[in-house]
């Protein structure tokens, strides 16, 4: 029997598990939100399909470095994770923010927060995920990838390869031209003028329901401290009156 073009951890074996933690994750998060809010809302990342590159991506982090570990104990696993996972999900955010001046998640109301981007219990839930994840679902996992015809594993990998690569710079052109539109900057060419057309504030906001302009809530907050400011000192001189 042909050895399978994905055996071990290969370039294909990784993309695989990249571009179904990508869906996963979507998946999951869908469910838990419907559980804990009682209604559906988009959780996805890119414009197109239920993907989200940061569960893909924490797919395949958590495969590079954890899995040769899977014969350790459950609880370094857990803590090793819930590190791995909370510095992944800082940078996550830290670099969302600097490159197009969004947020995506804010955890400041929770207790035990560093900047609002990661708290000590999500940090928990990426450690009980990492621990599920190397123990139980990646051996599945990857065992379904070997499954994969030859004959389909490699174009069938180049091609989804393609569509996720497009994905993510039509995303980011998306998410770009909505932080310009917020700013007065008008569209400078055809393709701009597109995104406008297409990928309106509206349609960005059912895709992105929790995504914030991090200059809009400077604004918003400037705009309430300031009339916190004003209460405050018609409250005094009505005292000194």
């Amino acid at each position: 029997m042909a050895e399978s073009f994905a055996s071990g951890m290969n370039f294909y074996k990784l993309f695989w598990v990249f571009f179904i933690g990508c869906f996963l994750g979507v998946v999951i998060e869908t469910i838990w939100c419907l559980l804990r809010l009682g209604h559906i809302e988009s959780r996805a990342g890119l414009i197109y399909g239920p993907f989200n590159l940061v569960y893909g991506l924490g797919a395949l982090l958590m495969t590079i470095t954890l899995v040769r570990f899977t014969g350790y104990r459950d609880l370094w696993l857990f803590l090793v994770g819930s590190l791995i996972g909370g510095i992944f999900e800082y940078i996550c955010s830290f670099v969302q923010e600097k490159l197009f001046g969004t947020v995506s998640w804010n955890y400041k109301n929770f207790p035990l927060n560093l900047n609002g981007r990661i708290n000590m219990l999500y940090c928990f839930f990426w450690g009980l995920l990492a621990l599920v994840w190397v123990k139980d679902l990646y051996p599945r996992l990857a065992w379904l990838i070997e499954k994969i015809p030859n004959a389909y594993g490699k174009p069938l990998t180049w091609l989804c390869l393609i569509f996720m690569g497009f994905n993510t710079i039509m995303s980011s052109c998306v998410v770009y031209r909505m932080s310009e539109r917020q700013k007065g900057i008008q569209p400078s060419n055809v393709f701009w003028r597109y995104i406008d057309t297409h990928y309106d504030d509206e349609r960005v906001k059912r895709i992105y329901p929790n995504m914030k302009l991090v200059g809009l809530m400077n604004k918003v907050k400037e705009k309430a401290k300031g009339e916190h400011t004003i209460f405050y000192k018609q409250q005094v001189q009505t005292k000194i009156d």
